[in-house]
């Protein structure tokens, strides 16, 4: 996988472009960092990449979303306890 500063890309976007269907995926970073992905498309895989990307994603925040749980603490909370909270909530927003 080829990584590319944001400074090439602007100046060297053609040739980026060029390249793009051989290297297939290319990293757009920005002061080293991973900011962009760029991967090839056309007419007929647009649709499902976009859905694969937007899974991916959701995956990858529940993974985030699990990770900052136990991190909390908070996956040892019961059932009873989660069921509470929602009550709780609940009555909140209805007053």
């Amino acid at each position: 996988m080829k990584f590319v500063s944001v400074r090439d890309f602007r100046t060297s976007s053609a040739n980026i472009w060029a390249s793009l269907p051989e290297e297939q995926e290319m990293v757009i970073t920005n002061n080293g960092k991973p900011v962009a992905l760029l991967t090839p498309l056309s007419d007929k895989t647009l649709e499902n990449t976009l859905s694969v990307v937007r899974q991916v994603k959701a995956i990858n925040a529940i993974k985030l979303i699990q990770q900052e749980s136990i991190k909390k603490g908070l996956d040892k909370i019961t059932m009873e306890e989660i069921d509470e909270e929602i009550r709780r909530i609940r009555k909140q927003t209805k007053q």
